[in-house]
């Protein structure tokens, strides 16, 4: 190409030579530039925002991070599904069986456990299927059904809804029998409670929940300490390359926050002031194989 030296023709012939360049060499895409939420979305289970524990712990985490946490509350089922399809950036849940499946999928990366309490059968004080001094769960489900005894079920998939249905599992039921006497709420455990405390009915739920309502029921406790009733739950992150849109420094700093040992440690003193126990047993460390 011939130089021009005048005017204006120096800058007219090096934009001829770059534009030369740029029509002729290969097509290199720049790289995205990914800029962090300050928002951390978090999907977990109604029963640690209907037991005040999360009102307790993020806003800890918030100042000491200065991320903003946006909790969306729904059955462990929901809170999973919302993880797998990118709409949550960190899940904490309680519905084992479903978190490994989908850990072993590849949808979450990371699977760590948090605390557990337990479930409890809970029910009006006359106690019109006889379940109080049983200790067996599946024994207790048997007996509802013989007396068509109300049963207010949580119905959402939830981790306590797939734990009653193994309860109808292990007592020989592959779901409960449909009848008059059992109730789907379709809703969390603090609306669960307060629909069984009307009809009189009987109901599963997480002590912690339970524990918090209390004051506002007649239900009583009925069945517990039975090994199926253990409540477990792990905190779980996604997998970036499934989700590309998630917070994954915000998730991660979200899961690390609730395993760190000074989290652990509010979590073993949450309740123990007002209900002379903790709500939640810490359990960061220790083997999640359950």
């Amino acid at each position: 190409m011939r130089a021009v030296t005048g005017g204006n023709g120096r800058y007219w012939a090096v934009w001829g030579c770059l534009a030369a360049i740029t029509l002729t060499a290969p097509y290199r895409p720049l790289p995205p530039i990914t800029v962090q939420s300050p928002v951390v979305i978090l999907a977990t289970t109604t029963s640690t925002r209907d037991a005040g524990l999360l009102d307790s712990l993020v806003p800890v985490f918030e100042r000491q991070t200065h991320y903003t946490v946006k909790v969306i509350a729904v059955g462990s089922g929901q809170a999973l599904a919302m993880g797998r399809r990118g709409d949550a950036d960190v899940v904490l849940s309680h519905a084992p069986e479903s978190e490994r499946a989908l850990v072993d999928s590849g949808y979450f990366v990371r699977r760590r456990l948090v605390m557990h309490n337990e479930f409890l059968f809970v029910g009006p004080a006359g106690d019109p299927a006889g379940l109080r001094g049983l200790s067996d769960p599946v024994a207790a489900v048997r007996r509802i059904v013989e007396r068509r005894a109300p049963f207010v079920s949580r119905g959402d998939q939830s981790g306590t809804h797939q734990r009653e249905q193994l309860c109808w599992k292990r007592a020989g039921f592959s779901s409960p029998p449909r009848d008059g006497w059992y109730i789907e709420s379709g809703q969390g455990m603090g609306a669960t409670l307060q629909l069984a405390d009307e009809k009189h009915a009987y109901t599963l739920t997480d002590r912690a929940t339970y524990l918090t309502w209390r004051d506002k029921l007649q239900l009583v406790p009925m069945v517990e300490g039975d090994s199926l009733l253990y409540n477990v739950y792990h905190v779980l992150e996604l997998n970036p390359k499934n989700a590309s849109r998630i917070n994954v420094a915000g998730g991660q700093a979200l899961a690390d926050f609730l395993v760190a040992p000074e989290t652990q440690r509010l979590i073993g003193e949450y309740g123990k002031s007002r209900f002379g126990q903790s709500l939640f047993v810490p359990d960061a460390g220790k083997e999640a194989s359950r």
